[in-house]
């Protein structure tokens, strides 16, 4: 039993992580992903046309403050210094997010300092809201309701395809508000983008004798034998949807190549509903090392998953709580024959960092065991 090698369902980062670890004690392992590519939804893509390094799923953006994850990715590729600076526009003017002393100063016309801004920010809060439970409730009693209205109202419509009355507000667990001018999305102590992509690096974990890939292969779970199952795809659908279909949101990107510069940064929101894209982003610069005369921009649009979508992150409100906790029941009945891991295998949404955290402490457990 135990020179039976284990099967891993999906090619992107929690699937290869576990592999190259068991690979490394000597464990062989099969891979099946029905794309054609390995790197999951990270995938990127050199563009024929521009010679682009293309997020084909959405930008991604590495950062962490776990030094584990950053020793382990930087094994496989080198990872270029890179800040993630966001922009949003809200009629006809650009803002910068988090919404930062600039923001605010530029939003409401005034020069004011740090202590200046948090005090006139706390009179714009609605202190009537002492225990916020939606969204909505959540924006207000935080920021008021016309930086709620400019960046956080129509954007979040678009994203959830629901009122923000409607939404938890767990969604908006902290919202991050700066009073200086620090335009760093991100608070982690490492951050960067992988120079060459991360499809690269997914494909560097793979490089082992022992790590067997099937790629646009369906994986046919009677089939084997194995030693174990790590499965990373939708958790739902392993049980053949006998519960139901757990809810997602789907993303839909248009296209578009144009000469020199489009949008001067690599990521520019929509705040407004009337606008019907969430974002657009230019993937060049994702990687402003390199020098293209040409530019990829996506424009994303959010949408309730269906059958055939590639579903993104799970919606969880209360009727999909009730059907994962009945699901997570039946995985419990199968523990011994299989593991359920990264996004889809779990219903969370998680960051690449966390991703790869928990595909190591899969694998270690595996072990150990």
């Amino acid at each position: 039993m135990s020179n039976l090698p284990v099967c891993i369902v999906g090619a992107g980062f929690s699937g290869a992580v576990i592999a190259r670890k068991l690979a490394e004690q000597g464990i062989p392992s099969v891979i099946f992903d029905e794309r054609t590519h390995v790197a999951g939804n990270c995938h990127t893509q050199r563009c024929q046309d521009t010679g682009v390094n293309v997020h084909q799923y959405g930008p991604h953006i590495f950062h962490t403050d776990n030094e584990e994850v950053w020793s382990f990715i930087n094994q496989y590729g080198e990872m270029m210094p890179y800040v993630n600076r966001v922009k949003t526009t809200y009629q006809g003017q650009v803002y910068q997010l988090p919404i930062n002393l600039h923001t605010l100063n530029q939003f409401f016309g005034k020069s004011m300092r740090p202590e200046e801004a948090r005090a006139f920010l706390a009179s714009k809060a609605d202190d009537s809201i002492t225990d916020p439970e939606t969204f909505e409730e959540q924006a207000l009693s935080f920021i008021g309701d016309e930086l709620y209205q400019a960046f956080f109202r129509g954007y979040t419509r678009k994203q959830w395809g629901m009122e923000p009355t409607e939404l938890p507000a767990s969604i908006l667990k902290r919202l991050p508000v700066r009073f200086n001018y620090d335009d760093n999305y991100f608070f982690h102590k490492y951050q960067g983008m992988p120079k060459d992509g991360y499809t690269a690096i997914v494909e560097s974990i793979l490089d082992h004798e022992l790590i067997t890939v099937h790629l646009g292969t369906s994986y046919d779970r009677v089939s084997g034998p194995w030693r174990h199952t790590f499965y990373s795809g939708p958790i739902d659908r392993y049980f053949d949807f006998q519960l139901g279909r757990l809810g997602y949101r789907t993303l839909k990107f248009e296209s578009e190549v144009h000469e020199g510069d489009y949008l001067g940064t690599a990521v520019m929101n929509f705040g407004e509903y009337e606008v019907p894209y969430t974002r657009i982003s230019e993937h060049k610069h994702f990687a402003p090392w390199e020098d293209h005369e040409k530019t990829v921009i996506f424009k994303e649009y959010s949408s309730l998953c269906g059958e055939g979508d590639i579903p993104y992150y799970p919606i969880r409100q209360v009727k999909e709580k009730g059907m994962l906790s009945e699901y997570e029941k039946l995985a419990e009945s199968v523990k011994e024959e299989v593991t359920f891991i990264g996004r889809l295998g779990t219903y969370r949404y998680l960051d690449m960092d966390v991703t790869i955290a928990e595909a190591l402490e899969t694998a270690n457990t595996f072990i150990n065991e």
